[in-house]
């Protein structure tokens, strides 16, 4: 290791504590995390969401470590699901290894479908978990399908197919289709509005979140993304359509990798995987149709999915990745961000940051900043609580 990053690493680890007034803080608050990959690992894998985990960012142990009391709870289905059609299928296996996982832990961790369920939840000392799906529910965008996932308790969902084409909403990193939506993606969001899903455009093409917003009569979330004024790359948001997503009462949740904010570390890895992060190219060119299980054997190994080993100059601190919150509130003010990490979904942490159960240094950092304890409770949960409960009271 270069003297230079043996300095910074010293640097950070010495500032690494958590301070009484920070600690006592994060406890009071309603921590609210806006998408945390669960249940997925251990649809491939087995065990339990209560087993404590010698590897990956997330499990119920060190969720409570962290000061979590209620979680999206999101349940990722992958690309490789997609040329075959089986992005129904899995969405509703996951469904079901959900549904298991939080019976089996009931004790501990509970099913939200509503604001009036968080706040329950909460009084009886337990965890809150919103099932959030990530990636296609339908390519086609069936009502019935839709209609039929609500009711399986799905309070959170993305509109585009993750990184890739669905057929009625734009991602932003595959060729555009339909210059935002089609008729039937209309159709979609006014659906979940009627439902009271809550409409997730993390992955959405700049189209596709510009006519969510002048269609939907809810507020919507962009649970993990960044800012393309520090990297400017199609996953990020510009700051025009920040502002936009702001005025119709919109969330903006940072994603916690050092990918989306840190562009040395975005060109790093780009050059060590010989793509971007979200180049899923290459799938479905197969001569024969797998089967599921078949697919599930490719996946298996993806997961958990806890980014790379870059050099440690390359690393951003806490208090760096800090700068693009403070950036989102100059523009929008801070009743429009929220967290929203995406542990277990991929992401390389700043500097110093392990798992889950590190959040509290995030506190302390704000703290550290200058941002008012009322701020820090915002970011923390209380907004997503606001506009989770408020979506859902229909």
């Amino acid at each position: 290791m270069k003297p230079g990053a043996l300095c910074l690493l010293a640097a950070v680890l010495a500032s690494a504590q958590v301070s009484e007034r920070a600690r006592k803080l994060h406890q009071d608050a309603y921590v609210f995390d806006g998408h945390v990959h669960m249940v997925t690992r251990q649809f491939y894998h087995g065990g339990g969401i209560g087993d404590r985990l010698a590897d990956g960012q997330v499990d119920l142990p060190r969720l409570r470590e962290g000061g979590v009391a209620a979680l999206f709870a999101t349940l990722y289905i992958t690309e490789e699901y997609y040329p075959p059609r089986f992005e129904t299928r899995q969405a509703l296996r996951l469904i079901d290894a959900a549904h298991a996982q939080l019976a089996a832990h009931r004790e501990r961790i509970e099913l939200a479908l509503s604001g009036a369920d968080l706040e329950r939840i909460r009084r009886a000392g337990k965890m809150a978990a919103v099932l959030d799906l990530e990636g296609g529910f339908d390519l086609d965008g069936d009502l019935a399908v839709l209609r039929s996932l609500h009711r399986l308790g799905v309070r959170s969902m993305q509109l585009p197919a993750h990184n890739w084409t669905n057929n009625f909403a734009d991602s932003c990193c595959a060729p555009k289709k339909w210059n935002g939506m089609n008729a039937r993606g209309r159709a979609v969001v006014r659906e979940m509005n009627r439902l009271g899903i809550l409409i997730n455009v993390s992955h959405a093409s700049d189209e596709t979140i510009e006519q969510t917003l002048e269609i939907s009569s809810d507020p919507i979330l962009a649970t993990h993304h960044g800012l393309r004024s520090f990297n400017d790359i199609p996953r990020n948001m510009s700051e025009e359509l920040l502002k936009k997503l702001a005025a119709k009462g919109g969330l903006i949740g940072f994603h916690i990798g050092n990918e989306f904010h840190n562009p040395p570390l975005f060109a790093w890895r780009a050059r060590q995987a010989g793509k971007p992060f979200w180049d899923r190219g290459g799938i479905g060119g197969r001569e024969r149709q797998l089967s599921i299980e078949e697919i599930d054997r490719i996946v298996a190994p993806q997961l958990p999915m806890v980014g790379v080993n870059p050099p440690v100059e390359l690393l951003f601190s806490i208090d760096r990745w800090l700068d693009v919150v403070d950036r989102a509130i100059q523009l929008v003010g801070d009743d429009h961000i929220m967290l929203g990490s995406d542990f277990d979904g991929g992401p390389t942490p700043p500097l110093g940051v392990r798992d889950v159960r590190d959040l509290p240094l995030f506190t302390e950092a704000m703290l550290r900043r200058g941002y008012s304890e009322q701020r820090i409770r915002k970011y923390l949960g209380g907004n997503l609580l606001r506009v989770f409960t408020q979506v859902t009271a229909k």
